[in-house]
């Protein structure tokens, strides 16, 4: 017996199963654009970067009382308990009892009881016992990396989570600046169409132009209050919207300028691609990979025999008081292996194999994702940046136009038809002015999250 401990002892030296390596992905040193000469570094509250109180009181409170985070802080600490459960199988477990029995014997049994011995009898018994399986073959150990590396990837999952919640709400935010915007230009648009109603109805009066152009005008006013109502309705939803994500219900958001918010703070030329390993969720699933490439161990270790350790020690005796002066005690040695499965257990190990070779595929998918959408919110950021300039002077063109063709109409050289596509070149170009900040403000919103967080360059303090 003693050789066979010692020869289990001396196989037990190696754990199974395939040790990880980070699969290689080959991907391009740096985002299209020039190289930055200049280090980057990622900030992790990078909403502060826009300059808004409101915005990062919003972002905080959001952080702090936002369901979803509550929800993941609460997954972390299940995959902490199960970490320490998969741990705890490393280590004997001790279990303690105690029996105290009073019992009489049939005379008329074979065969028959000594005479000398009582036919009623006490018995007390107190034993600790224990049943300790080896692990020869890693199978705990490889459960216990599977464990801690689910942890991890809860862990890292929460950030996930917060940083989608920081992004919807600063993104949420902008929207509800853009519509505060948005309504600020219709409410002149009306201002200037009432004018507008105001002169055809006096020119009509005046026999100097038909009914038909008091129609038209009140067509053209009827038509921004419906859109300033739309704006307001979208407003107060947005609104809602915040009240939730930041967890208080009855918030009410004092109304801003969208162009009072900083322009997006620029990122360094040539970002290098390695910033996306930085990312909580690429990180996140590197952790799912670590759990799936241990589950294989775990599975090739159940097709070795398995070595259980029983031992018990205690006492036992007819008077309680008397246990401690009766000791008694036992060791045992139990091995338990397969001889035939009809292939089940390396069925399982091939199931996950299979298993890890999704979840490769799925890490690779996340990367190749990530790079996407650092490319896109990249491409996205720049032109809208260089679109503003050029939106700006449509603006100026636009209210330009629609002062001239109102002179000319009041002196009666133009059609009131000219006034009315003059006012829906100004209110198009009001808006679409305000919507060009707004999806500027987002997509930097969209690359602070694709990178994981915001970004410092040499540069900055």
């Amino acid at each position: 017996m003693r050789q066979a401990v010692l020869l289990l002892l001396v196989a037990g030296c190696t754990t199974v199963g395939p040790d990880y390596k980070r699969p290689e992905m080959v991907l391009p040193g740096q985002f299209s654009g020039p190289a930055s000469a200049e280090p980057s570094t990622i900030r992790a509250d990078w909403w502060t970067l826009y300059g808004d109180t409101t915005l990062n009181e919003l972002v905080a409170s959001a952080q702090a009382n936002n369901a979803d985070l509550r929800i993941a802080a609460a997954q972390v600490l299940e995959a902490e308990a199960v970490m320490r459960q998969a741990r705890a199988a490393l280590f004997p477990e001790v279990t303690g009892s105690f029996t105290r029995t009073r019992s009489r014997i049939g005379t008329l049994t074979q065969p028959p009881p000594v005479t000398t011995a009582p036919l009623e009898r006490n018995d007390a018994r107190l034993v600790a016992s224990t049943s300790f399986e080896i692990d020869f073959w890693g199978r705990f150990g490889r459960a216990d990396e599977a464990a801690r590396a689910s942890l991890l990837g809860s862990q890292i999952a929460r950030e996930v989570v917060g940083l989608t919640i920081g992004s919807l709400t600063a993104q949420t935010y902008f929207g509800l600046r853009s519509l505060e915007a948005q309504i600020g230009a219709l409410d002149n648009t009306i201002r200037l169409r009432r004018e507008s109603l105001d002169i055809a109805r006096t020119r009509a009066n005046a026999g100097l132009t038909s009914e038909l152009d008091v129609h038209q005008a009140q067509g053209a006013l009827s038509d921004a209050l419906v859109q300033r109502r739309e704006a307001g309705r979208q407003r107060a939803l947005l609104e809602r919207q915040l009240a939730q994500l930041s967890g208080k219900l009855d918030l009410k958001v004092a109304g801003g300028d969208l162009f009072a918010l900083p322009v997006p703070p620029t990122p360094p030329a040539g970002l290098p691609s390695s910033l996306l390993e930085r990312r909580p969720d690429i990180r996140a699933a590197e952790q799912t990979l670590i759990a799936a490439n241990a589950q294989i161990g775990v599975a090739r270790a159940a097709r070795f025999p398995s070595v259980t350790l029983t031992a018990f020690l205690g006492g036992q005796s007819a008077a309680v008081e008397d246990i401690a002066s009766s000791g008694i005690w036992g060791l045992g040695l139990g091995i338990v292996g397969p001889l035939f499965d009809a292939g089940r257990r390396a069925a399982v190990e091939d199931q996950q194999a299979a298993r890890f070779q999704q979840t490769l595929a799925q890490w690779q998918r996340s990367v190749e994702g990530a790079f996407r959408e650092v490319s896109d919110a990249l491409v996205n950021l720049e032109e809208t940046g260089n679109s503003e300039a050029e939106l700006r002077a449509r603006v100026e063109a636009a209210r330009n136009a629609l002062e001239l063709s109102r002179i000319r109409y009041e002196s009666g050289y133009s059609p009131y038809l000219e006034v009315l596509d003059a006012q829906r070149t100004a209110n198009d170009a009001e808006i679409a002015f305000v919507r060009n900040r707004q999806a500027r403000l987002a997509f930097s919103v969209d690359l602070m999250r694709a990178l994981g967080g915001g970004w410092n360059s040499g540069k900055q303090p």
